[in-house]
């Protein structure tokens, strides 16, 4: 089965070459150019985990991709031109992320990359891209330096941010917890870029850390930093800890009956990081960027597109990331359409320029795509547990919801420096 599927591969990628007539012979500037064909595919390349911490929002983010792609694909593609895909697991490892990148781009002849979970895994992608010009979509990862310090003109991130949910929460949560407040932060670039988001607005409306705890990635026993917090006795715990970190911290605290005091601030939750667990599992406010049980036009028809494309799947229900990957799926799409062209700097254009109605997206306000950081703006939702519901899918309770306008992270356009157009390669894929 294994020597089987490498042989298509290579066949494939054999194929594209001899239609091209010109392989990827990188690293190059301004030279790269296929000639245009009806019967040439478009290659994607999707660069999502498939093991390691973010392996469960990993295969979500890739569902939200397959759905839209296949959508394309039934109705003859994008620019007349099927969408062909190659996945490779990065691990979630920056160095596996390069690695893979590099091969997408110089061996499988991939024009785009699309996927991550794990922010510093997107931050070593996007640095590979820019160096080939190829777009490169951020699907799911949501540290602030994505779109600030990190950003690169080819990267766009289409999940919100570690400053958009701490902006959401933080000011309210000091007025009803109080203002002593404990950190408990991931210890790589999306827990420490968002709490320095979070240490900022604490500042800023008269909150105190007392003190920040460093929780190592891979951790699945936390009982010295529970017990760090029971001495503390803060108010409120910020907690920037993701994937299965996540889900060993939220059972432990509930074994402990911690749940209700202190008030745990949980960033952002991720629906495949929590889906299955007991409702007791679930305390504290978290916030995200959608929910299936919205009362919006389309989310119905949405969910039941996804049931009937994943009928076995675990997760009975699409969430968050599975709803950033069918979107930045379905947008990059929209912007070849648009440019009329699979030309990067064409694309870069129509996706700086990128904006979607509420009702489109299935969100309560507009959206749009910030042309001087590349990350969407978009609604922010703030939920708890769905305390007393019989339907076993049904588990958050959304409190309420946050304008673009509201939540932007105002730090990020300071801090990112795009590249020029001109000194971006440019081809067509």
């Amino acid at each position: 089965m294994a020597q089987s599927k490498i042989s298509r591969r290579r066949l494939l990628t054999t194929a594209a070459a001899a239609t091209s007539g010109l392989a990827f012979m990188g690293p190059w500037k301004h030279t790269r150019v296929y000639a245009q064909g009806a019967a040439k595919p478009i290659r994607l390349g999707i660069t999502s985990d498939a093991s390691g911490q973010y392996a469960n929002s990993g295969a979500e983010d890739r569902r939200g991709m397959q759905m839209a792609i296949a959508e394309a694909n039934a109705k003859g593609g994008v620019l007349g031109r099927k969408i062909e895909t190659f996945h490779l697991d990065t691990e979630t490892t920056p160095a596996t992320g390069s690695r893979v990148a590099e091969r997408m781009i110089t061996r499988e002849n991939c024009g785009f990359l699309i996927g991550a979970i794990h922010s510093g895994v997107a931050n070593a992608i996007s640095q590979v891209a820019q160096k080939y010009g190829v777009i490169y979509l951020n699907t799911n990862s949501s540290a602030p330096s994505e779109a600030g310090q990190n950003c690169h003109r080819v990267k766009f991130v289409f999940d919100a941010n570690g400053s958009n949910f701490a902006k959401a929460a933080v000011q309210a949560s000091i007025e009803k917890f109080g203002k002593k407040w404990v950190l408990l932060t991931n210890d790589y670039v999306w827990g420490h870029s968002t709490a320095a988001a979070t240490k900022a607005l604490l500042k800023q409306f008269g909150g105190e850390m007392v003190e920040e705890i460093l929780v190592p990635q891979g951790t699945r026993d936390f009982s010295s930093q529970l017990l760090k917090i029971q001495q503390l006795k803060p108010g409120a715990v910020a907690a920037a800890i993701g994937g299965d970190d996540q889900k060993a911290m939220r059972q432990q605290i509930a074994q402990l009956g911690m749940g209700d005091k202190p008030a745990w601030i949980n960033n952002q939750q991720d629906w495949p990081d929590v889906y299955g667990l007991p409702l007791d599992n679930l305390f504290g406010v978290f916030g995200t960027t959608w929910y299936y049980n919205l009362d919006l036009p389309g989310v119905s028809d949405f969910v039941k597109r996804y049931q009937a494309m994943f009928p076995d799947t675990f997760i009975r229900v699409p969430g968050n990331v599975f709803y950033n990957g069918y979107w930045a799926t379905r947008e990059l799409f929209a912007a070849i359409e648009r440019a009329g062209s699979t030309n990067n700097i064409k694309v870069i254009k129509e996706l700086e320029n990128l904006k979607t109605s509420a009702r489109d997206r299935m969100q309560h306000h507009d959206a749009w795509m910030d042309p001087n950081t590349h990350q969407m703006q978009q609604s922010i939702y703030l939920c708890t547990a769905n305390i007393g519901t019989k339907d076993k899918d049904d588990m958050f309770k959304v409190l309420g919801n946050s304008s673009p306008q509201e939540v932007m992270d105002s730090d990020a356009k300071g801090a990112c420096k795009l590249e020029s157009y001109e000194s971006t390669p440019t081809f067509d894929a």
